[in-house]
């Protein structure tokens, strides 16, 4: 185990690939024929494409299924894809509704069980143990991100704090007071932490902080390394959505060379986002997940929007799951300038490698004269900012110069003062397209 923290699950997380595809091949027969028999959304997909779940003899077969998307949610909303009665039901979660009706969740007893060993997972895997006291700075409420990780500490049998969202003078307070040594919270966030530590004097280094599990937004390499030293924290990355099961999806561990895959729970696949063709192993494209222990809301090769790789190369922890790499952006969050596909994290990427860069930016896209126009708005330390112009102008043709290369489309920057842009206590905004408006 080379030193890692022991496995939550070992016969789960370290079962030969030969065995955990039989494994995969029976849940999903199973899974196909309880959503055949129970939800009429794909009582109707499978009659519309010819298919019966007796057809499905391999786990290849299921690139024959149909995709199930989050318009699919948005028709039956609220419980017309749930698999079993609401007597059964013993959860109900839902997303923000900020782009439509919201996509609402179910869970059983046993889901709810599921889950909370799918955290109890990554968390181990991510340094988290019973000595621990886990700081949730998630917003509970309908958002699932809050209760999984609550749940998968008390399963390590960790001390919670749930705080929640915001307020983060208060949130120093209370790890300052209480010794809180895992922090779980956006990363943007954890960046606003940062901040707000340096601006009251507060040395990290004096906090017990010393593992930070971030999620439930894309980031990149650089803000993992600003993280770990302006924090003094092992900073781990973990995956999941609400539509699939929530956090638990996939995490960290402490190689941090991919997210582990929860793969005796779900199959994943990687897919061309423009004609849904299932791409050759090692390629990057959208990733589609399928629920094989799901029971009140099995979904069937759902497409997450989020782009990212699959790695099946061996991991030194010893798991024997499957990795996926960062998320590079999402299909439906990728900006097209001048033709060209461009996601905040790679401007994210370079940014962070400039010195005297801030990790607060704002993406500006805007159409003048038929033309798309892309302005980057970046915050810069003091002694840049209110440096000579020369400087600036030098520190404004570096970034632009990068941006260039990298994106393969111009974009110009604009520089901003320091705590000029928007803190965010949730996900970040990063993007205002005005050709939308």
């Amino acid at each position: 185990m080379s030193g890692h923290p022991l496995i939550w699950n070992s016969e789960a997380e370290c079962m030969p690939r030969e065995q955990l595809e039989q494994l995969q091949l029976v849940r999903l027969q199973q899974t196909l024929q309880r959503v055949c028999r129970n939800v009429p959304c794909y009582q109707h997909k499978f009659k519309d494409c010819g298919f019966n779940p007796g057809d499905l003899k391999s786990l290849d077969d299921i690139r024959h299924l149909p995709f199930t998307t989050k318009e699919d949610l948005r028709l039956n909303y609220p419980y017309g894809m749930f698999a079993v009665p609401m007597s059964d039901v013993v959860r109900i979660h839902s997303s923000s509704g900020t782009t439509g009706k919201p996509t609402v969740v179910g869970y059983t007893k046993q889901d709810i069980s599921t889950w909370t060993e799918l955290v109890a997972r990554f968390m181990t895997a991510a340094g988290v143990t019973r000595e621990d006291i886990v700081h949730i700075a998630f917003g509970y409420g309908l958002f699932t991100g809050a209760f999984g990780l609550h749940y998968g500490s008390e399963a390590i049998g960790a001390s919670v704090i749930p705080i929640s969202g915001g307020n983060t003078d208060k949130q120093i307070m209370i790890m300052q007071d209480y010794r809180s040594s895992a922090l779980v919270c956006t990363p943007s966030y954890g960046l606003t932490i940062a901040d707000r530590l340096e601006k009251k004097g507060i040395d990290p280094a004096s906090l017990a902080l010393r593992v930070g599990l971030f999620g439930a937004e894309p980031w990149s390499e650089q803000m993992r390394c600003e993280l770990e030293s302006r924090l003094g924290i092992i900073a781990t990355d973990n995956y999941g959505l609400s539509e699939i099961m929530g956090p638990g999806v996939a995490g960290d561990c402490l190689a941090k060379c991919g997210m582990h895959l929860a793969e005796d729970h779900f199959v994943f696949e990687i897919i061309d986002p423009d004609t849904g063709q299932v791409l050759p192993r090692g390629s990057t494209g959208e990733l589609v997940i399928t629920s094989l222990t799901k029971q009140a809301f099995p979904m069937i090769r759902y497409r997450t929007r989020d782009i990212t790789r699959i790695i099946y190369q061996p991991c030194e922890c010893g798991r024997s799951l499957a990795r996926m790499a960062k998320t590079s952006g999402r299909t439906d969050d990728m900006l097209i300038i001048k033709g060209v596909n461009v996601f905040p994290t790679q401007i994210e990427e370079v940014l962070l490698q400039i010195e005297g860069c801030q990790p607060h930016y704002q993406l500006i896209v805007d159409r003048v004269n038929n033309m798309d126009q892309l302005e980057v708005q970046v915050e810069v330390n003091e002694h840049i900012f209110f440096d000579e112009m020369k400087r600036q102008r030098q520190f404004v043709n570096e970034a632009e110069k990068r941006l260039a290369t990298v994106l393969g489309v111009s974009a110009r920057v604009k520089l901003v003062e320091p705590s000029s842009i928007m803190r965010h206590e949730g996900k970040a905004s990063r993007v205002l397209d005005k050709r939308k408006q």
